[in-house]
């Protein structure tokens, strides 16, 4: 499978600002595959150590910090060779060696000919603590579960998505397009991005088996929960990820504490939220009181939602059937639409650097599901699951906050569209948002 963060990787071994490489993700999303690829399509070879199978490996880094004899110990002990600039060093499964984490910062300083990367699971968990870190002496790269573009390219529909490339007007896309991706967007709906479902589905066409995959993937993420430190925080957490379906059920999708468990108050959960926020499994998205810069500056931290790392997951944690993809809009429109806010977030939060946020006014109700800050604009977005839809919230936002919005998006089951300053893009478009915006603001400017 094709995954497209290759690039990247590439920039950064082209890069003479090269650092050693951190590499985030949760578990199972492909971390180890793609390093492993990355080393075989671009290095004379890749020395692999894992330091969960070979536990002994992390003495090495424990008696010196001696970067040129912790090689030579690592040679000898695993019989591969290390050339600097030719050979990719991966470190996997780093999350509990903070010593080899801490030893990035002399390979950076006293051996910058190596290339270097690290991957772990949980390793976001790994980087909160404090505990002695390489700061500034590392890039790092996010790698987040496979987009609805690459979902194409593993699907075999590499036409679809090349059509999707080209388009470079704001024109409705004709149906010799629009229909197949609106179909294959429900499959992807139903896989997700996860690499091991997404193969399940497009090599075998085996739904029991992506299933399975899905079912494996949360039972892994469900063990790790009991690795939290303190163990009394182990059936928090589980209360609130097997909360998440029923948050996101309701038409005010804001975190409630009372879904999780009744009674339940903040401080006693905030931890364990915070432990599935680090590791990665969920976005926590917070209202915005306002659309100024930076985004940031205008958060209400009392007020949030909290999304899914992984649509397919979603379907799969709230037990929705496969069989619904046959259903016509049934997908897009499930418990209120938030397989379809989940899917948006995601594709949003791999394009933008600032976490998208989110804006209500109580009386009367209104709600932007997402703003979104691309260069020194504040862009609300709605998200509808349907097609003919009205935006009555993005027309208020639009009134209140005059001056300071120029353009407005909506993601739906319409057309590609621009009409003055609303721009609707179809669901299916969602990775190419960014692009589709600079189109629009050209074209109001």
């Amino acid at each position: 499978m094709e995954r497209l963060i290759l690039n990247k990787l590439l920039t950064w071994k082209a890069s003479p600002y090269r650092k050693p490489l951190v590499l985030k993700g949760v578990r199972q999303v492909g971390k180890t595959w793609l390093l492993k690829e990355f080393g075989r399509l671009c290095y004379e070879n890749t020395a692999y150590f894992n330091f969960d199978e070979n536990e002994e490996y992390k003495q090495f880094f424990e008696t010196t910090k001696d970067v040129e004899r912790i090689l030579q110990n690592l040679m000898l002990a695993s019989g591969q060779k290390i050339l600097p600039e030719k050979t990719l060093i991966f470190f996997d499964e780093v999350q509990d060696c903070p010593k080899v984490i801490n030893s990035m910062k002399y390979f950076c300083e006293n051996a910058p000919q190596y290339h270097i990367a690290c991957a772990g699971s949980l390793l976001g968990i790994a980087l909160a603590k404090p505990t002695s870190f390489p700061v500034g002496k590392v890039n790092f790269m996010q790698i987040d579960p496979m987009t609805f573009t690459e979902f194409l390219l593993a699907n075999g529909d590499e036409n679809l998505s090349q059509y999707m490339n080209t388009v470079n007007r704001l024109e409705p896309i004709p149906d010799a397009f629009f229909n197949p991706l609106y179909e294959k967007l429900k499959m992807y709906y139903v896989t997700g991005g996860m690499p091991e479902s997404v193969l399940m589905w497009t090599q075998a066409r085996d739904v029991n088996a992506m299933q399975e995959a899905l079912s494996d993937i949360i039972s892994a993420y469900e063990r790790d929960f009991a690795k939290h430190p303190n163990t009394s925080e182990f059936p928090k957490i589980s209360m609130i990820w097997k909360s998440i379906p029923s948050q996101l059920a309701r038409e005010n999708k804001k975190f409630l504490y009372k879904v999780v468990k009744e009674g339940a108050r903040a401080r006693e959960y905030e931890d364990a939220l915070q432990w599935l926020i680090d590791a990665g499994l969920v976005h926590k998205v917070y209202r915005s009181s306002a659309p100024g810069l930076p985004i940031s500056a205008y958060d209400d931290l009392s007020a949030f939602k909290i999304y899914l790392v992984d649509v397919g997951l979603l379907r799969r944690l709230a037990l929705l059937a496969p069989t619904a993809f046959g259903e016509g809009n049934r997908l897009f429109t499930e418990f209120k639409g938030a397989l379809t806010e989940n899917y948006v977030l995601q594709t949003l939060s791999a394009q933008f650097e600032a976490r998208p946020r989110y804006w209500t006014q109580i009386n009367p109700p209104y709600e932007v599901d997402f703003l979104i800050q691309r260069e020194n604009e504040i862009i609300p977005v709605e998200v509808k699951a349907e097609s003919n839809t009205a935006s009555k919230s993005l027309k208020r936002f639009k009134e209140i906050y005059s001056d300071k919005v120029k353009l407005r998006v909506r993601f739906s089951l319409d057309n590609l569209k621009l009409d003055n300053d609303m721009l609707n893009i179809p669901l299916f478009m969602a990775d190419h948002t960014d692009r589709l915006i600079a189109l629009a603001m050209n074209h109001i400017i």
